[in-house]
Formats: structure tokens, C-alpha cells, sequence
């Protein structure tokens, strides 16, 4: 019996480096580029149990809910975190950054979310790096959800440690993620006892083993369809083009508050500034009384394939999530969302205007 995900060839080390050549090509960056195995998780936390030890201050920035993951991996290392928390509704500041920065002049790591895709805000990475390298700092950054959503310019930037995952607005496989490395990232690796070492964690032997080695013998044996399929994506925003990519982005955002505001039935944005607002998905909340994960379920219920989700944990009465990222950052997509929530608002008494709404997404999507 043959199928056409079975009985590949290898995968050989020629072609993986000659993938993650395009991922680099795709940051713009001329550091080292590893692509992990598995779900930015990984290398989220290899980069920071690599770097942080006893000793380090880390100024660990909290939009969303993987800055607060942060926060506990750093101190499982023994890192003194000095916790930076801003309302989920807003974005944190490059001026926010420096005050914490001056009050704490020992943090040398710094931690950062550029999209929360959970909360709908985006944080204003280039002003932020601008602070964090006159400081000195190491600078994380996952960008997991922003990549090919908005401009991300690591090298620019002066962020050391930039995770990203192709599962979001690059329309790839979630089972596979890559980050790049500055020289003075492994230089604190490489001076950490503490970083893994022949481990599933370690960005180290990555380093080691296939960097220095002239990438040359693959460390194992390498995640072939999740390989493949990110070449597949990689090949498909090339053809599409990394700018038109990211405009499909900000114009189904964009429409997509323009449409849940003309929509009616009491939804808002839950990001209040549209500057703060990411890309890659739209927040709404619901008028008082009005529980969002009903909202979402009736709304699944007439077509469950649309990227509506209830908020996370707390959120999950007071937000919906408009997913728009990859392939459903298009018009139709927005259309269909947002005539689906005006039908889940009526069904609850709510009085909306879906003509208005369709024209609102009509009109700013050009």
C-alpha cells in the first residue's frame, strides 16, 4: 500500500540546511538560524534555560499569557525576574522598557512577545530593541506569532534570540520552529554551565554539532513531513511575496475592526488603540452579560470552519478571537466571521446591522 506521506526519502543535511537558508532569508538576518524539532515551546525554552542562571536579572515583559510562562521558566533557573506587567488591552512602551531598565541596572535579559495572538496586541519591537541594546541586555523575543504578519527585522532590532513558529500568519506546520542566534547569544550559552547540554533543550549542541561541524551530520534523525511542509510554506510566501503576505495581514485586521464595530450588538475591540491591535487576530469583547464562549459556540455551530475562538482561561466570558492568520486572512474569511457572530449576537437578543458590517470590510478591504 503506498501513501504519498509515506515512504519518503531522507531527509538529508544538505536540505535541511538549505531550509533553514530560506528561513533566514526570511528575517532578513545574517545570524545562525536553528531550526528545533517541535513547537516553539522548545526553543522558547532552550533559549531561555541557555542563557539564564544564578545571577542574571532578567526584566521579563507581560502582555499576554507566554509572558507569564516566561517568567516561571526564568526563575526555575535561578534568575532574579523583575516582572513587567501592562493591561492586556494595551501594548507596553519602549519608554516603559527604559524606566524599568534605569531603576534596574543589573538586568542583562530581557523577554518580550512581539504578537500576542491570545490577547490581539502587538508591541513596538524596533523602539524597544532601540532601548534594551543601549542598555546591553541579552533581548528574547518570540515572535512566533507576528512572523510574516508584520515586519520582523532581528538584526535591525538587536534582538539576540528570536524564536518564530510556522503555524500562524506563515500558514505552515506547527510541529516545527526555528530561532536565530547573535554571536554574543552563544557567547552567554557558551559561558553557562547551567545551559543543556547533549539534551533535546540544548541550542548548544546545535551549535557544536552541526553549526561548527559545517552542517554536515544532522544531531538526529530530523522531523521529515514537518521539514517538508515548512519548505512548502517557506516556497509559498516567496511566491506570494513577504510585503503582500504582511498587507493581507494588517488590511483583514484592519477590516475586521471595522466590521465588528459597524456589526453592532454591543462588540468592541479589546484592544482599545488600533496601533496596539496585532495582525494576526482581532479581539472582541462582549457587552456586559453577554458570555463570549456562547457567542462562539453559536456561531461555530453554523459553520464551525471559521477561526473564532473564546479567549483563554478568564477571558473566556468576556473575549472572542478572530484568527485571522494564513490563509484565512482574506475578506471571505472576515466576511463569513463576522456574519456568524451578528447571527450568535441576535440569537441572544442583540440588535445588529450585518449589512453594515459587510459593508464596513467591503469598504476598507478595497
Amino acid at each position: 500500500m503506498t501513501h504519498p506521506l509515506l515512504d519518503l526519502a531522507p531527509l538529508s543535511a544538505a536540505h535541511f540546511a538549505a531550509i533553514e537558508q530560506r528561513v533566514a532569508r526570511l528575517l532578513s538576518t545574517e545570524q545562525d538560524v536553528v531550526i528545533t524539532q517541535g513547537e516553539a515551546l522548545l526553543p522558547l525554552e532552550g533559549c531561555i534555560r541557555g542563557a539564564a542562571r544564578p545571577g542574571t536579572t532578567a526584566l521579563n515583559v507581560i502582555t499576554g499569557p507566554y509572558g507569564q510562562t516566561f517568567g516561571n521558566w526564568l526563575r526555575d533557573c535561578g534568575a532574579t525576574v523583575i516582572d513587567l506587567a501592562v493591561p492586556f488591552h494595551t501594548a507596553v512602551t519602549a519608554a516603559q522598557i527604559e524606566q524599568a531598565l534605569t531603576e534596574h541596572p543589573e538586568i542583562d535579559f530581557v523577554s518580550l512577545v512581539h504578537a500576542e495572538a491570545a490577547t490581539g496586541n502587538t508591541n513596538p519591537v524596533a523602539e524597544i530593541g532601540e532601548v534594551v541594546r543601549a542598555h546591553g541586555a541579552l533581548f528574547m523575543l518570540d515572535a512566533v506569532a507576528s512572523v510574516g504578519a508584520e515586519p520582523l527585522l532581528p538584526d535591525a532590532w538587536g534582538v539576540d534570540l528570536c524564536v518564530i513558529g510556522a503555524q500562524k500568519a506563515m500558514g505552515g506546520p506547527a510541529g516545527v520552529s526555528a530561532v536565530s542566534v547573535s554571536e554574543r547569544a552563544w557567547q552567554r550559552m557558551a559561558a553557562n554551565a547551567q545551559a543543556p547540554r547533549r539534551s533535546y533543550l540544548s541550542l548548544l549542541d546545535w551549535k557544536e554539532r552541526w553549526i561548527d561541524a559545517g552542517r554536515k551530520v544532522l544531531l538526529h534523525a530530523p522531523a521529515q513531513l514537518e521539514m517538508l511542509a515548512l519548505e512548502a510554506c517557506l516556497e509559498r510566501i516567496e511566491a506570494e511575496g513577504l510585503d503582500a503576505l504582511m498587507t493581507r495581514h494588517a488590511t483583514a485586521a484592519v477590516a475586521t475592526r471595522a466590521g465588528a464595530l459597524a456589526l453592532g450588538g454591543g462588540l468592541e475591540p479589546y484592544v482599545y488603540e488600533a496601533r496596539d491591535a496585532a495582525p494576526v487576530a482581532t479581539t472582541l469583547r462582549t457587552p456586559a452579560g453577554v458570555d463570549a464562549s456562547e457567542v462562539v459556540a453559536r456561531a461555530l455551530a453554523a459553520d464551525p470552519v471559521l477561526p473564532l475562538v473564546a479567549g483563554g482561561g478568564a477571558l473566556s466570558k468576556e473575549m472572542i478571537r478572530v484568527n485571522h492568520y494564513g490563509p484565512d486572512a482574506t475578506r471571505g474569511v472576515v466576511h463569513s466571521a463576522l456574519a456568524a457572530l451578528g447571527g450568535a449576537l441576535a440569537d441572544s437578543g442583540l440588535t445588529v446591522n450585518l449589512e453594515a458590517a459587510r459593508r464596513a470590510v467591503t469598504e476598507t478591504w478595497g
